[in-house]
C-alpha cells in the first residue's frame, strides 16, 4: 500500500507571490500588465481564494524572470520533496 503525498503548502504558496510582487514594488495592475493576467486573478491568488493554472504560474515567473520553481517550491516547503528522502 502506497502512502499518499502530503499536502502542499498553499499558504508558502502565496506568501511567496506577496513577497515578489512586494521586492519589486510592483501593484497588482503592474503585475497583471507584466504578466497578461487579470488583476482579480492575481489578487485571489494571492489572498489563496484560488490557486491557479500551471499556465498561471508560468506566466509569473516569465514576469518576474525567475524559474518556475523559484515560485512553486515553496509547495514542498513543509515536507521533504520527492526523490530527497534518502539524501
Amino acid at each position: 500500500m502506497s502512502t499518499p503525498p502530503p499536502d502542499p503548502d498553499l499558504t508558502a504558496l502565496r506568501i511567496t507571490l506577496a513577497q515578489a510582487r512586494s521586492t519589486r514594488g510592483w501593484t497588482f495592475d503592474e503585475l497583471a500588465e507584466r504578466s497578461g493576467l487579470a488583476r482579480r486573478t492575481l489578487i485571489d491568488l494571492e489572498h489563496g481564494r484560488t490557486t491557479g493554472s500551471l499556465t498561471t504560474w508560468h506566466a509569473l515567473a516569465h514576469a518576474f524572470d525567475v524559474p518556475i520553481e523559484h515560485l512553486l517550491g515553496p509547495l514542498c516547503e513543509n515536507h521533504t520533496p520527492p526523490g530527497r528522502r534518502g539524501a
